[in-house]
């Protein structure tokens, strides 16, 4: 999916703060800026961005234009500034301890300390030099395909005032287009059946945000957790986990029904919208039964309880077990069983659970499979034919093959200048990035194409 309307930076609620000092950026980068500006060197440079995998789903273009919008630039007395700065860090810790007694703490305690790190701020902001507008760049869309050392991005201004993001901006392009690449690759796989991205247990928090729009970038329907869609719109999707099952002693009927109960039919309940078509303030229900490990005797018990008001089931098998249906049908008929496969999600499996839910006449009822899916495994299901509705998948959206980004300095001026086995590559697919429009537009979904 390639996007045709770039996100605005304030989506990305960066730490500006911690951007321009430097304090997020490998220390060297942070030290050229300063040997730079020290130094009087105020060079105009041409910086090439590219990685060297084939077919790479770009994703990170609109993050750098973020970092470059709200860190390019200088403090005019650098002293000051990181005198400044160290009282920002200072000050942003004692809110934090603060904030975390409440709400034992009263306002007139956390105000003082609030005022403070405003006023920080705000002298930080008056000694800011922005060089944003003087930084011209000509970038791929996020969505858009590169080859391995195809130019991603020319960013062109004075160095000294970019040097310190060089860190942030690879790091950026780096994961999205790994995540983009790798859902991308998944998606394909799926053959136009929906894939949900549940990667967000595999990753620190702080990366949310950013994996669930590379997600949708390379194609996933949807994602986890509402932060994973919250640059692109969109809410978390979800069915039922072992836990809540747990609790209710094992009982999966029983939790699902409370969950329906809660979930749908209270005047408070938590109204999120699950899927495109969704009604809003209702969540598909959508029973996790591999918990007694007998995926087909579960489900069909779930939806005699629930009937039309089932959506779904979700299959989550561990791949170290054998689940029951499959054991019943061995000891009847050990041929049908290929290979051996016999373990965790099984095509055999979905089939069995398939024939069942019909059987009962529960044909409306749709299977979710997860647990352990990847490209290769989805695309062997599909090969198969196997009646898999909806691939949730995880880990092997955040993992894998990594797709680096590299930055260097090809031209100084109208000079070519590049370290040994580097040179400015011109590209025409590279778009001139209009500022102006960028920054001055109010925020909106992106449009695509």
């Amino acid at each position: 999916m390639v996007v045709t309307e770039r996100l605005r930076p304030h989506v990305f609620r960066l730490p500006v703060e911690k951007i321009r000092s430097g304090y997020k950026s490998d220390i060297y980068f942070a030290r050229t800026k300063y040997v730079l500006e020290k130094d009087g060197r105020r060079d105009r440079v041409t910086m090439q961005v590219f990685q060297k995998h084939p077919g790479a789903v770009i994703v990170g273009t609109d993050q750098t234009l973020a970092l470059l919008r709200v860190g390019a630039g200088r403090y005019r007395d650098r002293v000051r500034a990181q005198r400044l700065f160290e009282r920002y860090l200072a000050a942003e810790r004692r809110l934090y301890d603060v904030w975390a007694a409440l709400p034992a703490v009263e306002w007139a305690a956390y105000e003082p300390i609030a005022r403070d790190v405003f006023g920080i701020s705000r002298e930080l902001a008056e000694l800011w030099e922005p060089a944003w507008r003087d930084t011209v760049v000509r970038s791929l869309y996020d969505g858009e395909t590169a080859g391995a050392r195809e130019p991603v991005m020319h960013i062109e201004g004075e160095y000294a005032a970019f040097a310190h993001l060089e860190t942030l901006y690879l790091g950026a392009l780096t994961e999205g287009t790994k995540i983009a690449t790798n859902t991308r690759d998944v998606v394909a796989a799926a053959r136009g059946k929906p894939v949900i991205m549940f990667g967000a247990r595999h990753q620190a928090q702080e990366a949310q945000a950013g994996s669930g729009y590379a997600a949708y970038i390379g194609g996933a329907v949807g994602v986890s957790t509402d932060e994973q869609g919250e640059w692109w719109g969109s809410k978390g999707l979800g069915t039922i986990p072992h836990a809540l099952i747990a609790v209710y002693g094992g009982d999966t009927t029983v939790a699902t029904l409370k969950f329906d109960e809660h979930i749908n039919r209270s005047p408070e309940a938590l109204g999120h919208v699950t899927a495109p078509g969704t009604a809003e303030g209702h969540v598909n229900v959508t029973a996790l039964v591999d918990f007694q490990n007998d995926v087909v005797n579960t489900s069909l018990g779930v939806a005699h309880a629930l009937g039309a008001r089932l959506w779904g089931v979700r299959v989550d098998t561990s791949e170290s077990m054998v689940d029951l249906a499959v054991v019943r049908e061995l000891a009847q008929r050990l041929g049908r069983v290929e290979r051996g496969d016999v373990r965790g999600v099984t095509p055999r499996l979905v089939e069995l659970l398939r024939e069942a839910l019909d059987r009962g006449g529960y044909e409306h009822a749709r299977i979710v499979a997860s647990g352990g899916f990847d490209a290769a495994k989805i695309r062997r299901f599909e090969e198969l034919g196997v009646p898999v509705d909806v691939y949730g998948v995880g880990s092997a959206l955040v993992h894998g093959t990594t797709f680096d980004h590299t930055a260097d300095i090809v031209r100084v001026g109208d000079r070519d200048v590049a370290k040994v086995g580097r040179a400015f590559t011109r590209s025409e697919r590279l778009r001139p990035v209009d500022w102006p429009s960028l920054v001055g537009a109010p925020a909106s979904a992106p449009s695509t194409s």
